[in-house]
């Protein structure tokens, strides 16, 4: 099998600069194996996906990033706010046993160095965290209901509990998602940030429809994660945003509001090394 020697595709990575002995990035939809809505570039083993397209393209971002198949890790989201910590103890496991600590998981954490941490999205908002000084990274998924319930500051909060963390030392990388123009929401949702405390002058606006007859709240999801860094204890200039709405750029990256949610998702990642 080609795939198994020197010849597979590389994936192309929009690559993020956090600082020196971290690599960060996420992945674009090209420069892999899957085909369809999956093209090409998906490792997401829960979307429909065929299962030798991921094994390759999981192959081919292991050799890119110099690490072997079980130095990847990455959780089945379900937009609740687990944390895992990978620590060697969870390397141990077996595949069983680490599917198992992995499902129902949206946020990931390691200080274990030459280890991939990342989450999977097409549309939600995946952030990096990276302490400098205690040599500490996370990885979280942050959709709509993960960013209502705050995920982003149980990250930071767990990143101190575990690791002595201070936010204030904390580099931050808000990755692509779909932005404010195109996030259309129902009033429910609005209602659900109103009610849990948000800024909605800050946060929210009204767009008119597609159809043209009348309008509706759009959501910045990105803006939001950002405000919660902020409220975390990270300073602002700490704190890099992408300017890739998913949405509207869709050809380079997954969106399941414009490709449907069988089709493929972006990887997120970040590793010590």
């Amino acid at each position: 099998m080609l795939y198994l020697c020197g010849m597979m595709k590389q994936p192309e990575l929009n690559e993020y600069r956090m600082g020196r002995g971290v690599r960060a990035f996420s992945s674009t939809r090209h420069g892999g194996y899957s085909k369809g809505p999956y093209a090409a570039f998906n490792i997401n083993r829960f979307c429909g996906d065929e299962e030798e397209d991921i094994l390759r393209n999981s192959l081919a971002l292991c050799q890119t990033l110099d690490i072997t198949g079980d130095r990847l890790v990455m959780p089945h989201q379900i937009h609740e706010t687990h944390i895992v910590d990978i620590d060697e103890q969870f390397l141990a496991l077996d595949t069983a046993e680490r599917r198992e600590h992995l499902e129902g998981v949206d946020a990931l954490m390691t200080n274990v160095r030459g280890v991939c941490i990342g989450v999977s999205t097409a549309d939600c908002i995946p952030v990096l965290l990276y302490d400098p000084e205690k040599q500490a990274v996370s990885a979280i998924h942050a959709g709509w209901r993960g960013t209502v319930k705050r995920i982003v500051e149980k990250a930071v909060t767990a990143m101190v509990k575990s690791y002595g963390t201070q936010p204030s030392d904390i580099i931050a990388q808000i990755g692509p998602g779909i932005h404010l123009d195109s996030f259309e929401v129902g009033d429910e949702v609005y209602e659900t940030f109103l009610n849990e405390g948000f800024d909605m002058t800050a946060i929210s606006k009204r767009y008119p429809t597609v159809d043209g007859m009348g309008e509706k709240w759009h959501i910045d999801l990105p803006e939001c994660n950002h405000r919660q860094l902020m409220a975390a204890g990270i300073p602002s200039n700490h704190i890099a945003m992408s300017p890739v709405c998913t949405f509207q750029q869709s050809a380079d990256y997954f969106s399941a509001r414009r490709l449907g949610i069988k089709s493929g998702r972006i990887f997120t990642g970040i590793l010590l090394e």
